[in-house]
Formats: structure tokens, C-alpha cells, sequence
């Protein structure tokens, strides 16, 4: 499957902003798709995953509350709905997609699980 993730931008401390993963080349409701953000200067971080199966949303404690992600399987997109955003926010956001299927829900906060990535966007949250 291939990935392409969009709706990046520049927004004020406070805004919400949505981005968006288009899948193509695949059953997208085939695979467990997540997001991952890479700040400047540090490492590649889990931001949140829905299940293939839609039965699980896996989020980091930094975004709960804050983000939800949506799929919309028709479409095969996927979307991550930012809101309150903070400067630190500020990343580069991928989304990354598995057609693993894991026991222990750890796995899915991992990147090394996730096998398709799409290019990054970047959001940039200004104070």
C-alpha cells in the first residue's frame, strides 16, 4: 500500500488542524494505521493508531484528549484531528500502516512494526 499523508500547516497556539492519510494500492481497512511526528532534533515519536480491525484507537498520553483519528474506510483515508495545539506540537507528521496483527498493543506504539510510510507533513505551531 502506498501512503500519502497531507494537511499539514502553520498555526497559532490554541488552533486545531487536521491531517490526513490517502492509501492507494491496497485494502486500506486491511491495515492498522498510525501517525508518528519527528521533531527537530529528536527521535520519532508515536502520536496515535487505529486498529485494522476498528477495534482498538491507541493514543500517547500527550495527545489524549487533544487528538482523534477517524477512518473512513470508503475513502481509504485516515485522519488525525489535532486540537488545542501547543508549540510543541511542532513536527513533521507521518503516517505509517502494518497488516500485523498483535497480541500485546504494544507493538502498535512502535514504528519498526509499521512496514508502509508516506512522506511527512509539517506542522508548525506558532506561540
Amino acid at each position: 500500500v502506498q501512503l500519502q499523508a497531507s494537511g499539514g500547516g502553520l498555526v497559532q497556539a490554541g488552533g486545531s488542524l487536521s491531517l490526513s492519510c490517502s492509501g492507494s494500492g491496497g485494502i486500506f481497512s486491511d491495515y492498522t494505521v498510525g501517525w508518528f511526528r519527528q521533531a527537530p532534533g529528536k527521535e520519532l515519536e508515536f502520536v496515535a493508531a487505529d486498529s485494522w480491525s476498528g477495534q482498538y484507537i491507541f493514543y500517547a498520553d500527550f495527545v489524549k484528549g487533544r487528538f482523534t483519528i477517524a477512518r473512513d474506510t470508503a475513502e481509504n483515508t485516515m485522519t488525525l484531528h489535532m486540537n488545542s495545539l501547543k508549540p510543541a506540537d511542532t513536527a513533521v507528521y507521518y503516517c505509517a500502516a502494518t497488516r500485523g496483527s498483535y497480541v500485546d498493543s504494544r507493538h502498535y506504539y512502535l514504528a519498526g512494526t509499521y512496514d508502509y510510510w508516506g512522506q511527512g507533513t509539517q506542522v508548525t505551531v506558532s506561540s
